[in-house]
């Protein structure tokens, strides 16, 4: 991946990430080619050396059954993708040396990926999954709600997949290369626009940079 130093997150961003994100696509190089899937996954820091993602696909699907050859590579998407037109920046307004481009959060794991074709694997995950995304409700739906038979049955459906982590990319493109005007001129036109989660971001990242500006000068 492509980070130049002004993108390049520090570790707390890329583990927020990595615990918070939604759904990856994972990717794999097979005798048949590329393979991708998007999948959820959870986040296990304390598996293996760098930590794993976990998750399931269709027992139907067949990358989980395909070789591969190589690292597989998880892409994980975070807050903040976002289209910003010049017509966000005073600086368009002062020079016009300005272009359109995309802001977005991202981590790439490249890793081991292991199959796990065992049941009881298979709905410790989707417990886990299931406690993670149904959290911020004040009733959460369990895996306990549904027939016994049923979730047996839905299980036998799908297979656990983990991906050891060998090497972590992340890049944070935020408009960490604008002026501090510009910087603003984003927020407010994001929020303006609706886009309230790419404004938040901008702003974490904003916050973010001047704390570590000031820790560098004491």
């Amino acid at each position: 991946m492509y980070i130049p130093a002004h993108f390049s997150p520090d570790e707390a961003l890329v583990d927020e990430l990595l615990c918070n994100h939604g759904a990856a696509d994972l990717v794999t190089v097979t005798p048949q080619g590329l393979v991708a899937t998007m999948l959820p996954f959870v986040w296990v820091p304390a598996a293996g050396e760098r930590g794993a993602l976990h998750g399931h696909v269709a027992r139907n699907n067949d990358q989980w059954r395909l070789p591969v050859t190589g690292e597989a590579l998880a892409i994980v998407r975070g807050p903040g993708d976002a289209y910003i037109t010049p017509g966000f920046y005073p600086s368009k307004r002062e020079h016009g040396r300005v272009v359109p481009t995309w802001n977005y959060m991202t981590a790439h794991v490249y890793g081991e990926l292991v199959v796990h074709d065992d049941p009881v694997w298979v709905e410790d995950l989707v417990r886990r999954l299931t406690r993670k995304h149904e959290a911020y409700r004040d009733h959460p739906w369990s895996v306990d709600d549904a027939p016994r038979t049923f979730i047996e049955g839905q299980l036998r459906a799908i297979v656990g997949v983990e991906l050891v982590a060998t090497r972590i990319e992340a890049k944070a493109k935020l408009s960490q290369n604008r002026s501090a005007q510009d910087v603003e001129g984003v927020i407010a036109g994001l929020r303006e626009r609706g886009d309230f989660e790419a404004a938040d971001a901008v702003e974490l990242a904003r916050d973010a940079a001047e704390v570590a500006r000031r820790d560098a000068v004491f």
